[in-house]
């Protein structure tokens, strides 16, 4: 079910000696609900979008946007507010990517372990090996196709999401302690 949240914004501006408080009402952010592990939806098969420039999925990458910063975190898949759709958004270094129908197409620059944690696996960090780099297509808000290399955190944070789109989870790619002790 989602929530919405009103937003009452003061603005205070102080010219000369003078004060000026204007009031900004009825601003809705959408907050969406995070589906949580078991639940299967994040299983499933995932569609592929086949009008990106809808209104529907305007609103809807809007309001994944809006959810992901009210959650302080770097990626949403649409999986994880239950929607089967191929989508994700991921946001790094306050740059957003929309990623309709992402293609990874290479992985590359050697293997990395890092921690992650997962909206889906609330307080959980795992560690995972994953590429350091990425090359990967897909489709942006608009419409238009484009190709990325991508690196570091932002490298993966994209393989992350995208790997909800596929139906694999955290607890698939989570290295084990036997794994680790014997690394």
């Amino acid at each position: 079910m989602n929530s919405l949240i009103r937003l009452l914004i003061i603005r205070v501006i102080r010219i000369n000696s003078w004060i000026s408080i204007d009031y900004f009402t009825n601003l809705h952010l959408t907050m969406l609900d995070i589906v949580t592990y078991p639940n299967p939806i994040l299983r499933n098969e995932n569609k592929i979008i086949t009008d990106p420039t809808s209104p529907e999925v305007k609103q809807l990458v809007s309001n994944m946007l809006e959810t992901l910063r009210a959650q302080e975190g770097v990626g949403l898949a649409a999986p994880q507010i239950g929607k089967n759709i191929q989508l994700c958004i991921v946001e790094v270094d306050n740059e957003v990517f929309t990623l309709i129908n992402p293609v990874i197409k290479k992985l590359y620059g050697g293997d990395i372990r890092m921690e992650e944690g997962c909206f889906s696996f609330p307080g959980k960090f795992m560690p995972v090996i994953r590429p350091r780099n990425i090359k990967l297509n897909a489709i942006d808000e608009s419409g238009h196709k484009y190709t990325m290399h991508a690196k570091g955190l932002l490298s993966r944070a994209i393989q992350h999401e995208v790997d909800h789109l596929n139906g694999v989870l955290l607890v698939d790619r989570a290295e084990s302690e036997s794994e680790s002790e014997s690394a």
